[in-house]
């Protein structure tokens, strides 16, 4: 549900106020989520904080080694530093 907010969010381009979503309240409830870091990492890169977003990408891959989405994502922002 939680999530889901963030994502409505993103989706306005209210790319802040998802952020707040995900970071206070998706983590905060859920701080052993993979996927709650997965997409925070998602609105950091979409805000153009690279260093953020490889940040979170990275607890999400700590997380969940198999997550193949911030394997792929990880990739792409690297290139871009």
């Amino acid at each position: 549900m939680l999530n889901g907010e963030g994502y409505r969010l993103l989706g306005q381009s209210q790319t802040d106020r998802a952020i707040e979503m995900f970071a206070l309240n998706n983590i905060e409830v859920f701080p052993k989520s993979a996927n709650a870091y997965d997409s925070l990492a998602e609105a950091y890169a979409m805000k153009g904080n690279v260093d953020l977003a490889i940040r979170n990408y990275e607890k999400s891959l700590e997380l969940n080694p198999q997550n193949k989405n911030a394997v792929e994502k990880l990739k792409e922002l690297r290139q871009k530093k």
